[in-house]
């Protein structure tokens, strides 16, 4: 049953993630996500349900429309084994429980995100507004979710503790980052902080709480210096869109984050004593 499961996990991940391409590509362009059904992006000719199956139509078609032969973007399948990768390891982590059901959406959209904001430097508020109140209303329905976090301080899981641990979670990602591009904007004279990147650590919030949050904005800020880094010496560029970096920080935060910030308590404590 385990392996049926995982891999009905990976399969039920791969078809998200070739939804998600769809959005991907139209979200950033305004066009509807629904109609009209998938189309070559060079020919506009509609791709039939044999073309459109994920993983094999991209290999079985060698990267090229059946139609006009144009190459087919190599993100398609990235984004699917992506997005199927995940699903199959929360399911390996978490199991068939509510923590596993409620992530899915959180990391559907943090992939959604992170390869737009790759491409535009956007976050769209249609995804992160919604991500906002789904994690509020997920962690008061079950706040099992948060009680991973909150059993540090011996507070028991309730509905209404979910919800204040959702919400604080929110404030304290929103208000974190819009406070450092308040500060960024008065240092360097110029935008540091966009908008986009607030609301989505504030969704992030609602999801994980405000422990696991500080440890996403530790992880997003560590991966960002080094990546920023390494880009500013290679081809002199001084500005990355932080939003995959917070999508990469709470990722991490689920699998690992209970953990890692476990061990820093027991250290402290030690170190105390």
């Amino acid at each position: 049953m385990t392996i049926f499961i995982g891999v009905a996990s990976f399969i039920f991940g791969s078809v998200v993630g070739s939804f998600l391409n769809v959005c991907i590509y139209r979200l950033p362009r305004e066009e509807s996500i629904l109609t009209p059904g998938s189309r070559c992006q060079h020919c506009s000719k509609h791709i039939a349900w044999y073309d459109n199956i994920p993983f094999i139509s991209f290999i079985m078609l060698r990267r090229r429309c059946r139609h006009c032969q144009g190459i087919i973007s190599s993100r398609y399948f990235l984004v699917e084994f992506l997005t199927a990768g995940i699903f199959l390891s929360l399911f390996l982590k978490l199991g068939v429980s509510p923590e596993f059901f409620i992530y899915l959406p959180l990391v559907s959209g943090l992939i959604l995100i992170t390869f737009i904001d790759f491409d535009h430097w956007i976050i769209p508020d249609v995804v992160t507004l919604p991500g906002i109140i789904l994690g509020i209303v997920l962690s008061t329905l079950h706040p099992e979710i948060q009680r991973e976090i909150l059993h540090f301080s011996a507070v028991s899981a309730t509905r209404l503790s979910g919800f204040f641990s959702s919400v604080f979670g929110a404030f304290v990602g929103g208000f974190f980052l819009y406070l450092t591009g308040v500060i960024g904007r008065k240092i360097a004279k110029k935008e540091v902080m966009g908008g986009g990147d607030v609301k989505l650590l504030a969704m992030i919030g609602a999801f994980l709480g405000w422990q696991l949050t500080a440890l996403t904005i530790f992880l997003s800020a560590f991966a960002g210096s080094v990546v920023g880094i390494i880009a500013k010496i290679r081809k002199g560029e001084s500005y990355l869109p932080y939003g995959p970096y917070l999508a990469l920080g709470a990722v991490f935060s689920v699998f690992w984050g209970k953990a890692i910030i476990e061990w820093y308590i027991r250290h402290l404590l030690r170190g105390g004593s």
